[in-house]
């Protein structure tokens, strides 16, 4: 049987040996600790935090368009509300409420100026010169007169109120006129119908010698005028504007409608004849058969 010898170790061997082990531990961790700043400061931001980061600055644009747009329709629903108001806006019944307002201002004024015993016609007339009121009287003289020729009368005077109306809208050419005048005054002093004499203050005046240069009842000059361009088109606007009043009369007393028989001069007499219509239509319709057949008695 074979005996088996056992070494006795020393326990300072095996303390000795162990030590080693744990001072390179203990160092080996001290180490790793010392790395692990300079790992963490080397190793990039957290990604979620940049994830929430954007995700903030993207909630905050979102809010900021959804602000724009919340104000931006309301300034649209702003704006229809003005234009159907204006367009709801009827501009004759403002005039018309606007000329009562200083109807109504003025005889208020003149009902505080009566109260207190003065003269209202004389104190309205302390804000206007002489030359004003003068002006205004005949400004009311004339549109009196004009109130008055409204109603057609004859051909004659509706003549006249087309010739007025056309020679208010008349723009005369002063130029074209002078350029004319001196063409023809050159023409006749060339021919020996004018002769050009100087005056002692160094004037010069045209002297017509044999009476040719001013027209007269037996002149034949005007045949040769040739209008211009811009006087065609105002005469054809002149006629067109005319045909047009014409037929706008004609639909408004319904004569555009030849279906229907004219039996009225104006709308209120329309109405009229159709109130009448109403109550006697049932009694007449004989009658006025009988007169188109050509068989009344």
């Amino acid at each position: 049987m074979s005996h088996v010898t056992k070494r006795k170790v020393s326990p300072e061997v095996d303390r000795t040996d162990g030590e080693p082990a744990k001072r390179r531990f203990a160092e080996t961790s001290t180490d790793d600790s010392e790395e692990t700043p300079n790992a963490a400061e080397a190793t990039p931001e957290d990604p979620a935090d940049d994830g929430s980061r954007q995700a903030d600055e993207r909630r905050e644009r979102f809010k900021a368009l959804k602000a724009r747009q919340n104000l931006s329709r309301k300034e649209n629903h702003k704006e229809s509300v003005a234009e159907n108001q204006r367009l709801q806006t009827d501009p004759n019944l403002l005039a018309s409420l606007n000329r009562k307002h200083a109807i109504a201002s003025h005889k208020l004024l003149k009902a505080d100026t009566v109260d207190a015993g003065e003269d209202f016609e004389r104190k309205r007339a302390w804000d206007w010169t002489v030359e004003e009121s003068e002006k205004w009287d005949r400004r009311m003289e004339k549109k009196e007169k004009h109130r008055q020729d409204v109603a057609f009368q004859d051909y004659t005077q509706h003549a006249r109120k087309v010739y007025k109306r056309q020679m208010r809208d008349f723009k005369p050419d002063l130029e074209a006129y002078e350029r004319e005048k001196m063409e023809a005054v050159q023409r006749s002093a060339q021919s020996g119908g004018l002769e050009i004499v100087e005056t002692e203050d160094g004037e010069l005046i045209a002297v017509d010698k044999d009476g040719s240069f001013y027209s007269t009842s037996e002149s034949t000059d005007f045949v040769n005028n040739k209008p211009g361009k811009a006087a065609v088109d105002r005469l054809v606007n002149d006629i067109r504007k005319a045909e047009e009043i014409r037929m706008k009369k004609r639909r408004d007393r319904g004569r555009g409608d030849d279906d229907e028989d004219v039996t009225y001069i104006n709308e209120k007499n329309k109405q009229f004849n159709q109130k009448l219509a109403r109550f006697y239509n049932k009694y007449t319709a004989d009658i006025r058969d009988s007169f188109e057949r050509g068989t009344a008695i």
